[in-house]
């Protein structure tokens, strides 16, 4: 495995700001708040505006649960990789939306196209409802890339929740011995409940709470928790995609990002992981204030055009 630990004092100051100025965020406890929050957009300021040189438009992919929004971000040019991206938002929030600044960054400094997936949400679709949207799209998107102006590879990535739902259908498409994609990109992923780890206690409540929850319970809805559900529980995760796993020091999260990642490279799997020391969750939502955000999409690109072979 190669690790990397990246200490940047700047990236630990401009945290210790964002935390002040937005405060503690309150958990969401009932549909009414949720639907409050999700209709409050992101702020530009803190998000990062869209690259001014990518293109990027709305269309629908067909899946089992009726056609799925993804928004398509992607440079003037030929045909070139596709890179599946998924928001965060802890299975219940989170938008399209919420990326137009990682995903049109990402589509500049990558050499892909990336499509940005609305997976649908809970309460109103508990697991596997997102998993299947996700199922879906990697499949079509692999069958069909070259309508969008693919060129046939694919690569798969998302933040929080989103990672969630990208390891976990690269573990079921290894199950169903579907084709895996090039890479998959795992930010400060989700990867299983409840969780009682250092981590977890140590930084509950920065921005994120790792306990059992409101939002957990609207996701599983009372369904076992499987290894699709939380992928660290799975029993092995040998012949999975190689792995990108980025994850953030002041996290609840941080030590399944450790604990994946040293799953990953005892089954096999070639993985890379990137701790953000002084870096909070979701720091990529909030390019506009954390520079370190800009640093792991740029990261990330590297990544993909190492994998694609790309100059």
């Amino acid at each position: 495995m190669r690790a990397r630990v990246i200490r940047e004092p700047g990236f630990a100051g401009e945290t210790d700001a964002l935390l002040a100025r937005i405060g503690p965020v309150e958990e969401i406890t009932d549909h009414a708040s949720l639907l409050a929050a999700r209709a409050d957009p992101a702020d530009p300021g803190l998000a990062g505006a869209p690259d001014p040189a990518v293109r990027a438009a709305d269309l629908y992919l067909p899946a089992r649960g009726g056609p799925v929004l993804v928004r398509l971000y992607r440079t003037p040019g030929g045909p070139r990789p596709i890179l599946l991206w998924l928001h965060g938002g802890a299975f219940i929030g989170g938008s399209v939306g919420d990326l137009d600044h990682v995903c049109s960054r990402l589509a500049r400094l990558s050499g892909c196209a990336v499509a940005s997936l609305e997976y649908r949400l809970a309460p109103e679709h508990p697991f596997p409802a997102a998993l299947h949207d996700t199922c879906d799209a990697m499949r079509w998107l692999a069958e069909h890339g070259p309508v969008l102006g693919g060129d046939g590879r694919l690569a798969a990535g998302g933040q929080s929740a989103g990672a969630n739902l990208v390891a976990a259908a690269c573990l079921a498409g290894r199950d169903e011995g579907d084709p895996p994609p090039a890479r998959q990109v795992l930010c400060y992923p989700l990867l299983d409940f409840g969780q009682d780890t250092d981590s977890a206690r140590e930084f509950d409540g920065v921005f994120l709470s790792a306990r059992p929850g409101w939002a957990n319970a609207a996701y599983l809805a009372g369904r076992e928790v499987t290894p699709y559900a939380a992928p660290l529980r799975a029993a092995s995760l040998a012949g999975l995609p190689p792995a990108l796993v980025i994850g953030a020091g002041r996290d609840p999260l941080r030590d399944d990002a450790r604990a994946y990642a040293a799953r990953l490279d005892a089954a096999g799997v070639d993985v890379t992981h990137v701790e953000y020391a002084g870096t909070m969750h979701a720091f990529l939502n909030f390019c506009g204030a954390l520079s370190a955000g800009d640093h792991a999409i740029g990261l990330i690109a590297a990544e993909l055009r190492e994998a694609f072979g790309e100059p």
